[in-house]
């Protein structure tokens, strides 16, 4: 069956395992073995330690090595590396379908911590026995088993979603993998009986080893009756959930979830006063009062919860927090996401990782909240907090970066370490996907890309409103080949923006013995975190570079923006660390050519970039669709008469090219929302003010086309 789907991948996957194991009391051969493939290969070995001098290694981690989410031709590229290197008589697999993926940051399945030894042999038995029993189905070994995968289960950094990944790897044909998509599948998508469902061990109750096997077991029986094996239901399950994240993606509202594709850091009070504390960490759940909700997945849109608590609570406040909490906790928290469980203001007392999407369960007691998340609570330890919390039941704090680190440093979660499962799919994005969005030719983007690929950094110019910050972000996207935010950063440039800012420098603290201490900047946790997963390519997105000053940003890293000095190390200003900016590290920057304040970009920094145009796409195949569309006449002539107007513009010679009106002021409009006065405010409050700015010192121009304008629409 696996052959006729081209599973190929089986048979490669099986000889890696057995050939594994030949290493499990030679591991520094093995350790060293793996480092000799990666620089045969031109790739870079990931963290294996935290002191990234390891000698031992687990074998979990060694499939975690070609089965990270990276390019399909990285992944192929380790596992012929690997292959030639142990004899390996299979033949790579050219197809991965059915492979399920784990992020690169938590693709290590040993702990991290100072002496891993104990726990790097653990996995080596729990791969041996699972193995013996994938083979004999012998019930001696399955104690044994069972007392392992819970074991594993609980080691720091792990869940079981990811390490029955591990197990499906290794023996597909035994063990299904219950990551969060197959779990989704199994037990929300509605995809399988309902009343099936209900008689799997797993159903509604906390993982245990016992329940996994007895779930899978059923599961496997049942697909007998389909013919199907586990990796065709782990392919029909990733195809599914690929289908309701595209209609998701295309859903339009206000009150829709804001894009995130890694992890979110929330703070929560469990009760008052944390009342409920020890009962939520008991049964590892997390809940919200709101009774008089009731299911709080009833209700389309953050005022639907409004009107009800103004209503039961006879009152026009506006219940902001209490609104915001109970959407957030059903429609923004999602798996994967991290929470930190304060009391008051200024204690903490623990941590875990959102382990199901919203349930709710009418069975417990209203007082003890009937609103829940299972949760995988990890740490039970009350800590002073390093700031003050909101007085809010739960808070997401994503985006306070500096204060969830401290969070993290307060308990041991290694900053630089493996990172928690991200278990929200990145939507597949591609060059198809670009041109549909960007109005510009297929010609034009492939130049831009072999700009980018040849150069490594690029700055794209042009006049306002001609999309660039749109076009940088989906070209990053189009490149990696799906909407994976965890590797497109983008910041702006302005006068004041530092080297402190971007590389590292001294901040004032909150500490009367301490008063400074050194914070990192956005370029150089991008740097870093790049370097940590070198078989992906990243891009760091600056808006308006020319409005900062190039030299003062950059500093002694200026040097290395050149694409053959990526990888090269140099001494940082403020410690005595050796850095680089790495090889996989993209930079595209924007400048507005029509701002006269900036300063012209100085011939160092134009050495190392690469520069392209883009320029108003009034006459691109995408906007004429987009016109034709819109049925509008109006807008029609208004866009004849901006054409004009950027002829006049472009043979100005105060103004030139650089300064023509760009088309994103005319994007957005809606067949149904296009309308005079919608045109009329473009026109008055965007496109006038830009031409009074042109045209200074020429008020006739300014009255001239400005009554043009306004007459194309009348």
């Amino acid at each position: 069956m696996a052959e006729s789907l081209n599973f190929d991948w089986v048979p490669f996957y099986r000889e890696i395992a057995q050939k594994l194991l030949s290493y499990k009391d030679n591991r520094a051969t093995l350790v060293a073995e793996i480092k000799e493939v990666f620089a045969s290969i031109g790739l870079a070995l990931s963290k294996l330690n935290k002191r990234n001098d390891a000698t031992d290694i687990d074998p979990f981690t060694v499939f975690g090595l070609f089965n990270k989410r990276a390019l399909p031709e990285t992944r192929i590229k380790i596992m012929t590396g690997l292959a030639q290197k142990w004899n390996i008589s299979a033949a790579v697999p050219q197809s991965l379908l059915g492979i399920p993926v784990i992020m690169p940051l938590n693709a290590v399945f040993h702990p991290f911590e100072e002496d891993d030894t104990p726990n790097i042999s653990l996995l080596w038995r729990l791969f041996e026995v699972a193995l013996s029993y994938a083979e004999s189905n012998d019930e001696a070994k399955k104690a044994e088993l069972l007392t392992l995968i819970d074991s594993a289960v609980n080691m720091r950094f792990n869940a079981f979603g990811k390490v029955t990944m591990g197990l499906y790897w290794i023996a597909p044909e035994t063990y299904l993998n219950l990551d969060s998509r197959n779990h989704w599948y199994i037990f929300e998508a509605n995809r399988l009986p309902t009343d099936f469902v209900k008689t799997l061990p797993l159903y509604g109750q906390k993982f245990s080893a016992l329940l996994y096997l007895g779930t899978i077991e059923k599961i496997r029986e049942f697909l007998k009756t389909r013919g199907q094996s586990f990796m065709e239901f782990s392919d029909d399950a990733y195809q599914y959930s690929e289908e309701v994240n595209a209609i998701i993606a295309g859903e339009d509202g206000n009150d829709a979830p804001p894009p995130n594709d890694g992890v979110n850091y929330w703070t929560y009070a469990p009760g008052e006063n944390a009342r409920l504390w020890d009962d939520f960490y008991k049964n590892r759940i997390m809940g919200i009062g709101c009774s008089e909700l009731g299911d709080i997945r009833q209700y389309k849109t953050k005022e639907d919860i409004r009107k009800v608590f103004q209503k039961k609570g006879k009152s026009s406040q506006s219940f902001k927090n209490d609104t915001l909490a109970s959407w957030q906790f059903v429609n923004e928290m999602k798996v994967g996401d991290i929470v930190f469980v304060k009391k008051g203001t200024k204690k903490i007392l623990g941590w875990g990782i959102v382990q199901s999407d919203y349930l709710y369960d009418a069975s417990r007691d209203e007082s003890s909240y009937r609103n829940i998340r299972k949760v995988e609570w990890k740490v039970n330890e009350e800590k002073e907090s390093p700031d003050k919390f909101a007085q809010k039941m739960l808070t997401k704090v994503t985006d306070y970066s500096e204060f969830v680190n401290q969070l993290k440093e307060l308990y041991g979660i290694d900053v630089s370490g493996p990172e928690i499962e991200q278990t929200k799919i990145a939507s597949p994005y591609t060059s198809v996907d670009f041109l549909n969005e960007a109005y510009m030719d297929e010609a034009e983007y492939d130049l831009v890309c072999n700009l980018l690929e040849r150069k490594q950094n690029i700055i794209l110019q042009g006049a306002p409103g001609v999309g660039k910050t749109f076009i940088a972000k989906r070209l990053a996207y189009s490149i990696i080949g799906e909407k994976d935010e965890s590797r497109v950063q983008l910041i702006q440039f302005h006068q004041s923006y530092s080297y402190e800012d971007f590389i590292m420098g001294y901040r004032p603290t909150e500490s009367g013995d301490k008063p400074f201490e050194i914070k990192y900047g956005a370029f150089y946790d991008f740097c870093k975190k790049a370097e940590d997963d070198d078989g992906n390519k990243y891009f760091f997105i600056i808006d308006e570079i020319n409005r900062g000053n190039i030299s003062k940003i950059f500093g002694e890293l200026f040097m290395l923006l050149e694409k053959d000095k990526h990888g090269e190390k140099i001494r940082l200003m403020y410690k005595n660390e050796q850095f680089t900016i790495p090889k996989n590290v993209f930079i595209i920057g924007m400048m507005n050519t029509a701002d006269r304040s900036l300063a012209i970009l100085d011939y160092a920094l134009r050495r190392r970039f690469a520069f392209y145009e883009i320029k108003p796409a009034f006459e691109s195949k995408g906007f004429k669709e987009y016109q034709t569309r819109l049925d509008n006449p109006l807008f029609n002539k208004l866009i004849s008469c901006v054409k004009r107007l950027n002829a006049a513009i472009k043979t100005d010679s105060s103004l030139g090219k650089g300064f023509c009106i760009g088309h994103s002021y005319f994007c957005g409009l809606t067949p149904e929302g296009i309308s005079e006065t919608s045109l009329d405010a473009i026109i008055e409050y965007e496109i006038i003010p830009l031409l009074e700015e042109y045209w200074f010192d020429e008020p006739d121009n300014v009255n001239n086309w400005s009554d043009q304008l306004r007459n194309s629409i009348r």
